[in-house]
Order: C-alpha cells, then sequence, then structure tokens
C-alpha cells in the first residue's frame, strides 16, 4: 500500500487495514510505521457516528439493518406510536379502575378493593387458559390479522375501565369483563409478536431482536409516563377531558397498528396469502411477489370462500360426503401425500394427509382446494376460465346442480383438478421460489390427523 503522511496528525506510516463496523459508519484505519513496527489504530468515523452507534448499540439489533428483514424500521416506528398512544390510555384505565375500588373514597374498605382486584385477575386467567386453548395454534398461521385484533381488543379493554366508575353496584361484574378481554391481549399480542419477531430475526437472533424490541417500548413506556405525570392531575376532576383524551390516543393507537401490520411482508405462504397467489396464478398464469400479496391480505376480516378449507381432518370426515372406495378410485395411484374431498352442502372441503407428508404437500394440498374454490367462484359470477380450465369448470357447475349427490360426478372433478395440480406444481414451485416465497415452512393450520391408507403398507405394519 502506498504511503501516508500527516493523516489526522499521525506520523507518517503505511495504510495497512481498514475496518468497519457492519453498515454502520463507524470505522477504523490501521497505520504501520516500518521502522519500530508499531501498529497506529485511528478513527475515521464521521462525526456523529459515535453517538448514532451508541444510540443503535442500546435500542437496535447488532448488525441492523442487515441482521434484520428489510420492513424492520418501518414496522417498529409505527409500533412504537401505537405504544406511546396505548400507554397513555393505559393510564387513563388505571386512574378509573383505582377511583372504582375506592381510593381517595373514606366508605371503601380494603376489603371490598381486595376481593375486587382479585376477582378481576382471576377472570382474565380463566380467560387466557381458554383463549390458548381455543385459538393458540391458528395464531402463528394468521400473526398479523390477530396482532390488529388484540390491540382492538385492548381499546375495548381500557374503554370499559374507564366506563366502570359510571356502572356503580356493577362495577366488578365490567372490570371482570375487562380483565377477561386484557388477558386475551396478552396471549394474542404476545403470540404474534413472537411470530413477527422470527420474521424479522433474519441472523438467528430472534432473542436479540426480541430484547431491543423491549427495550424500544420501555423507552417509549418512559416518555408516556412522564406525559401521563403531567395529564393526570389535569384530567383527575373532568370526565369531559378523559373521554377527549382517550378518543384522540385510542384513534392514534389503531391508525399505528393497523399501518404496522401492514408493512410487514413475510415470506411464508399462510391460507390467506395462497389464496390470493392462487387466484393471479389461475387467472394470469404467473405469481405475485412478497410485497404485492402482502398488501392485498387483509387484516381485519378473514379471507371469503365459497367453501372452507379444512386441513388434517380425521378420514371419518372426509367420507361423509363421498366412499372411501371412490377417493381410492381417485387418489391411488397418485404420488400426493393427501386425499381432498368436496361437500357442497355443508360447504367445506376436507384434505386428509398422509404420515409420510410434508410441508409441500400441504401446500399442494391448499392449492387444490383453492383451484376448486377459484372455479366455484368464476362460475359463480359467470366469468370465462382460460382453456385450461373449461372443463373443471363444466364439471364443477355440474356437480352444483346436482347438489353434490351424484358421486361420480365428484370424483371426475377430483381427478380432473388433481390431474391440472399435478400438471402445474412444478413450475408453480418454481415460480414461488423464485418471486422470494417460503416453501420450506408452511403456516397453513393443518390439524394433527394424519392417515397411511396403502394396505400393502398397512399388512406390513400390522404384522411388525
Amino acid at each position: 500500500m502506498e504511503d501516508i503522511a500527516n493523516v489526522k496528525g499521525v506520523e507518517p506510516g503505511r495504510l495497512v487495514c481498514q475496518e468497519r463496523y457492519g453498515s454502520t459508519e463507524k470505522k477504523h484505519d490501521y497505520f504501520l510505521k516500518d521502522e519500530d513496527g508499531i501498529l497506529k489504530k485511528i478513527d475515521s468515523s464521521a462525526r456523529h457516528s459515535s453517538l448514532s452507534h451508541l444510540f443503535s448499540s442500546i435500542f437496535l439489533p447488532q448488525g441492523y439493518p442487515d441482521s434484520v428483514s428489510s420492513d424492520y424500521l418501518t414496522y417498529q416506528i409505527w409500533d412504537t406510536i401505537q405504544a406511546f398512544a396505548s400507554s397513555i390510555t393505559g393510564t387513563l384505565a388505571a386512574h378509573a379502575v383505582l377511583k372504582g375500588v375506592g381510593v381517595g373514597d373514606g366508605t371503601a374498605t380494603v376489603m371490598g378493593a381486595t376481593i375486587t382486584w382479585l376477582l378481576k385477575d382471576g377472570a382474565g386467567m380463566l380467560g387466557r387458559i381458554l383463549f390458548a386453548w381455543a385459538k393458540g395454534t391458528g395464531l402463528d398461521c394468521d400473526a398479523k390479522r390477530w396482532r390488529l385484533f388484540a390491540d382492538l381488543l385492548n381499546d375495548t379493554a381500557i374503554f370499559l375501565d374507564i366506563l366502570a366508575p359510571s356502572f356503580g353496584s356493577y362495577f366488578t361484574i365490567v372490570v371482570c369483563v375487562s380483565g377477561i378481554c386484557r388477558s386475551i391481549v396478552g396471549v394474542a399480542g404476545g403470540a404474534t409478536r413472537a411470530s413477527l419477531t422470527q420474521h424479522q430475526a433474519r441472523r438467528n437472533n430472534m432473542a436479540d431482536v426480541s430484547a431491543k424490541d423491549g427495550s424500544q417500548e420501555t423507552l417509549v413506556n418512559l416518555a408516556a409516563l412522564i406525559c401521563s405525570l403531567i395529564l393526570v392531575p389535569l384530567v383527575s376532576t373532568s370526565q369531559a377531558i378523559i373521554w377527549s383524551l382517550f378518543l384522540v390516543f385510542t384513534t392514534l393507537h389503531l391508525f399505528a397498528n393497523y399501518k404496522a401490520v401492514t408493512s410487514v411482508c413475510m415470506e411464508t405462504i399462510s391460507q390467506a396469502r395462497l389464496h390470493f397467489i392462487t387466484r393471479h396464478y389461475l387467472t394470469k398464469e404467473e405469481v405475485l411477489d412478497v410485497k404485492t400479496v402482502n398488501y392485498m391480505e387483509p387484516v381485519l376480516f378473514p379471507v371469503r370462500r365459497p367453501l372452507s378449507i379444512r386441513l388434517g381432518v380425521s378420514l371419518g370426515d372426509l367420507t361423509r360426503s363421498i366412499s372411501f372406495p371412490s377417493l381410492m378410485d381417485v387418489y391411488e395411484r397418485s404420488m400426493t401425500g393427501y386425499i381432498l374431498g368436496i361437500d357442497i352442502q355443508r360447504k367445506h372441503i376436507d384434505i386428509v394427509l398422509s404420515q409420510s407428508s410434508d410441508t409441500l404437500d400441504q401446500l399442494q394440498a391448499c392449492f387444490h382446494a383453492e383451484l376448486l374454490n377459484f372455479i366455484l367462484e368464476q362460475n359463480k359470477r359467470g366469468q370465462e376460465l382460460s382453456p385450461k380450465l373449461k372443463l373443471l369448470g363444466k364439471l364443477m357447475h355440474e356437480v352444483q346442480s346436482s347438489g353434490s349427490h351424484n358421486e361420480d360426478m365428484i370424483k371426475s372433478v377430483l381427478a380432473t383438478s388433481l390431474h391440472f395440480v399435478e400438471s402445474c406444481l412444478s413450475s408453480l414451485t418454481r415460480e414461488l421460489h423464485a418471486h422470494g416465497w417460503v416453501t420450506e415452512v408452511a403456516l397453513l393450520g393443518a390439524n394433527e390427523w394424519r392417515a397411511l391408507w396403502d394396505y400393502e403398507e398397512l399388512l406390513n405394519k400390522k404384522s411388525n
């Protein structure tokens, strides 16, 4: 390397090495003086970089922005705003609940306040257990929608807390309902936060991303605490101001949450995202990119389909609409790891998964189900199908007209649709990978039933 003299007041030397801390502006130059072999380190960072580096190391994951997803900063900005707004309204709720249990009231008893608080906490614990039992398995598959649901429910709980003192003798019941809502928020919010953190962590650094998210939230809550210390004395005597502040900050909270969840671009395929991928693929014969599909994905309501999709059901559920021999006529010679059946009358598609099925089998099964739903929608709207799907559209129309009583027609629909799915699965998978989609992980909400329907394999398994 060339000799360097008088760099930042350093004696003449030779630049032998330069280093940089990740993608930041923090840099070092190393100079070697040949005569004595001493290596000298010079900080060549920009003047402001030391302060920004300190801030980043405290509140951002190590290696930011390379160590996180591209949507990280946008999401965190909106998440910070919603956390601040929620802290303010939470303070208003706490003020109302403390007033309701008798703080400042000479006639109130400690025992009465304690029982009320215990009942509130107990109702919350029960609600937490029941909600986790009922919905826990589906939170990963629809993280964005459940995250927004949690924040809507949190605002509902705060609303009930502020309103509770006005109910007099029914105060305890109202705060118990509020406690149940808040407990559901804890389950749904915590679980979906973990799912989003897993998405954002790109260097197996989920713990670091989660810890720094906690630091950011703590800083925001500290700022909200300071604001609350100023606001509470001003609003304690005026219900009109309390409700005005609640309305303003709740609106800000919901808007920020909506912007936060819609800014997330997840590359994993869920039922909702597969719905939009399939519709576009069957119409245009091309796969949409990750950002476009995430923009289309609904975060308020679930995707509406003519037939609901039930993945990983028991074989007994499937054979209610079609006999097992008929299903074997369709799937026995197929290499798929699933058996799919349709029930027009009950308005659902049932999918039995093989014991050897993998995520690609689940993806194919759900794509098969989305294909049938697409045909039903197009027939209902009277829209023309592509030449490849015209025969399937005609068969589906006959099944709809016959009320799904004709088993031979159902077999024809299943066989024709299976042939189409198998013919395009390779190209579809290839296109998904080319457009940034991850197919190795499936968030399709499969139940746990797994079946083995190969007769010879069953005999071997039984003999062993």
